[in-house]
């Protein structure tokens, strides 16, 4: 097999790759775009919060390769090709949920040239651990983003699927406060005055 060979088989990998992640275009969310009535998209989602990161990387409390955690961002949802997307304020459940997606991102890494595919999944594997100082930057970004939809569109999530503000404090505040305070900071002031407004859920 020449060289030319080998590209070609590769390139056609990639490209099989990049159409199956066409398929997280239609995984729908729970959060509105602003001034829009449809719903998010998964693929929507990754982008915005890939772009959040890059944009507060100089916030977080320890240095980080702003790069990587762009592509952990961008590869941490691509499970939900297979599984669907979870409201992150569900109880319960996450070990199954977290499982699923580890088989659905094996596949779908799978279709990639064998380095390619090693690599994005250890960058999956990275972020669901949460232990590098990226991870646990990119997973308060995660976390924030919905969170910031929220209060730009009035708690509109919240108030659709009831949930109070207990329940979104007790699930995001630890993974945005350690991965990145000043955002947390920001967050809980502005989650407090929602709360006053009436935008949760009972």
């Amino acid at each position: 097999m020449d060289a030319n060979q080998n590209a070609g088989d590769g390139l056609r990998q990639v490209i099989g790759f990049i159409l199956e992640l066409d398929k997280l275009k239609g995984v729908t969310r729970k959060t509105r775009p602003l001034g829009l009535t449809r719903y998010e998209n998964s693929a929507e989602h990754s982008w915005q919060i890939a772009l959040l990161a890059a944009s507060l990387a100089h916030l977080a409390p320890a240095p980080v390769d702003v790069d990587r955690v762009i592509r952990m961002l961008l590869v941490h949802d691509i499970g939900e090709i297979d599984t669907g997307d979870t409201l992150v304020y569900v109880e319960g459940g996450w070990k199954e949920r977290k499982a699923a997606e580890l088989a659905a991102v094996t596949r779908i890494f799978g279709m990639l040239p064998d380095a390619q595919g090693a690599a994005y999944l250890a960058l999956w594997q990275e972020f669901e651990r949460g232990e590098s100082p990226e991870a646990r930057f990119a997973n308060a970004v995660d976390r924030a983003m919905p969170v910031l939809l929220n209060l730009a569109n009035e708690g509109q999530s919240w108030r659709e699927n009831g949930i109070s503000h207990a329940r979104v404090v007790g699930r995001i505040a630890a993974p945005i406060l350690e991965g990145c305070p000043a955002l947390w900071a920001y967050l809980e002031a502005k989650l407090e005055e929602a709360r006053q407004k009436g935008w949760f859920g009972a």
